[in-house]
């Protein structure tokens, strides 16, 4: 089978901003068209973690934010420490919240979608759901505001589970795509805006040094 030909991504001028630095970690704000760490093809090898090793050569990635994706990472700078996050993430102690814009009124303030997800592997990387084979994917969600003038909703989202494109497969699958979303959303919810909507807005974690609950946000830009 011919293999498809790489996307080749384009040079992301805005640079990510660090908010909170120690001898362990930063907390950086990623912006959206910025890879978390090299593509396959030679001309995606600008990203996050190679523009940070520049100032902080111990720098290593430790989870990811899909390339449309904006907002909070957590930056390792040391070995034990990427492996004490690593570990936090993988129990799911690491709490984390979104922000995002998707099209229509949803009807209920708050719920929870609980879809299993699986990759579609003739048409990687997108994801699918399936019942029979996909492994458990929990979210969240909560209301912010409805808009007036146009079919969208603003809602703060908190997965409890991690798997790829899990926030934008499931308001896919309620019939309410991120606005933006280049994968998922039909021709109407993806021309109503030139990004997708959707930002890491929060995370909270165990210091791996300190030991103390930090947290950290970082408003959208939308």
């Amino acid at each position: 089978m011919t293999e498809k030909p790489y996307y080749i991504v384009p040079h992301c001028t805005q640079e990510a901003k660090i908010l909170y630095e120690d001898e362990a970690l930063l907390i950086v704000d990623k912006p959206d068209l910025l890879l978390s760490v090299p593509g396959r093809a030679p001309e995606n090898k600008d990203c996050l973690i190679t523009r940070l090793q520049k100032t902080h050569p111990t720098a290593t990635i430790v989870h990811r934010l899909d390339l449309d994706t904006s907002g909070l990472m957590i930056i390792p700078l040391q070995k034990e420490v990427h492996s004490h996050i690593s570990r936090q993430f993988q129990e799911r102690q690491v709490k984390k919240e979104y922000i995002a814009i998707v099209y229509g009124n949803l009807k209920v303030n708050k719920g929870e979608i609980n879809f299993p997800l699986i990759a579609d592997w003739p048409n990687r990387p997108k994801q699918i759901v399936d019942y029979g084979r996909g492994k458990s994917a929990l979210t969240h969600y909560e209301v912010i505001e409805r808009d007036p003038k146009r079919p969208a909703t603003k809602v703060l989202l908190r997965p409890t589970t991690g798997r790829t494109h899990q926030l934008r497969l499931h308001f896919k699958a309620i019939h309410h795509p991120i606005l933006g979303c280049d994968m998922y959303a039909h021709d109407e919810a993806l021309n109503m805006s030139e990004r997708l909507l959707l930002h890491a807005s929060s995370l909270s974690f165990t210091h791996p040094l300190s030991g103390q609950i930090m947290t950290h946000s970082c408003e959208a830009d939308f």
